[in-house]
């Protein structure tokens, strides 16, 4: 029998398996629930500042039956916290988001202070991964990393942000460069401190909103950047982009990611029509994981694999509002349920 971090490693670089693994990553992707911190005893927000509670909580996610993997953080604030924007940590219920933004126009960006992983929230993740990897755990340990264009559309106002790319094309592309550089040095301080896989969740860089030529021109080209820098870890790299593919699966296919994830509107029947020889994850629905039930999980579980899903997850991570028991469905189904030639 596969251990849980060999299982993901053959799936990323399609090797033979037993069964799809099953992974939520971490940051956007966030896997903790009100009930999972009422059941460990750690709790949001305080989590978001310390190194040894952050570790727990990631490990209670694993421990009590949900994924296969521990990640963190727990939300996409890091960067633009330590880059200048003001975030508060959020509550019990709600994930830590930005409340003031650092710049007004994308032309200013030389006013950001490059980002210091030796302190702050930035040196509270590293910490929490060192702790994760002394554990010696058999168990794949996820760095989280908030995309390049959801980085910069974070630090200045994503209608100013969105205007400015086309209006002040040049100065654009050197924000997007002075950012993508920020986040490489803090994914490959991840790789350092322990991390087997770095996952980049990059929601506000879609085709729905930036269109076929700017999703290429801005999305890919500064994703592929930072991929490019972090052929360092064990395993490899996830990117997670939001929205519809149909009108950008041949730009999607120039992510040079070694897994692709996408969300619930996404058939995954066509992206693996139209991303052939593409490693994909997902896709199961969030909405469902909070509101329905373990049947009908097991059912969109059982459909993912079939529709051609290597690896299994929420589609966008977890309301922190769902049931510990529709969640661990999807990991039940797989044991239970898949064949291993599925």
């Amino acid at each position: 029998m596969l251990s849980e971090k060999e299982r993901l490693k053959r799936a990323f670089h399609h090797g033979q398996v037993d069964r799809p693994p099953c992974i939520c990553p971490g940051g956007m992707m966030n896997m903790i629930t009100t009930e999972l911190m009422d059941k460990s005893g750690i709790s949001w927000p305080g989590v978001h500042t310390d190194a040894d509670m952050m570790a727990e909580l990631a490990l209670a996610a694993y421990e009590n039956g949900c994924f296969e993997n521990v990640g963190v953080p727990f939300c996409m604030t890091v960067e633009a916290g330590a880059l200048g924007a003001e975030v508060t940590m959020g509550s019990k219920e709600y994930e830590p988001h930005v409340t003031g933004y650092a710049i007004g126009s994308v032309g200013e960006w030389k006013k950001l202070k490059p980002m210091d992983e030796d302190s702050g929230r930035a040196k509270v993740v590293l910490d929490a991964i060192r702790i994760l990897k002394e554990k010696d755990l058999d168990v794949p340990i996820i760095g989280n990393v908030t995309g390049p264009v959801s980085t910069a559309s974070s630090l200045l106002e994503p209608v100013v942000f969105y205007k400015e790319l086309r209006k002040k094309n040049k100065e654009a592309h050197a924000y997007m460069t002075f950012v993508t550089e920020q986040i490489i040095k803090y994914a490959k301080a991840q790789i350092n401190a322990g991390a087997d896989v770095i996952a980049i969740s990059d929601p506000s860089g879609t085709g729905e909103i930036l269109g076929p030529r700017m999703f290429k021109e801005f999305a890919v080209r500064y994703l592929n950047m930072l991929l490019g820098q972090l052929r360092g870890a064990e395993i490899g790299t996830i990117v997670h982009i939001c929205g519809q593919m149909k009108n950008v699966y041949e730009q999607v296919d120039m992510v040079h990611s070694d897994v692709l994830s996408f969300d619930s509107v996404v058939s995954m029947k066509d992206a693996k029509k139209n991303l052939e020889g593409r490693v994909l994850m997902g896709n199961v629905s969030t909405y469902a994981l909070e509101f329905g039930d373990p049947a009908h999980v097991s059912k969109l579980t059982r459909n993912c694999v079939e529709s051609g899903s290597d690896i299994i997850s929420p589609a966008c991570g977890l309301g922190t509002r769902s049931p510990l028991s529709n969640i661990q469905a999807i990991l039940r189904t797989l044991k239970e349920e898949v064949p291993a030639d599925a």
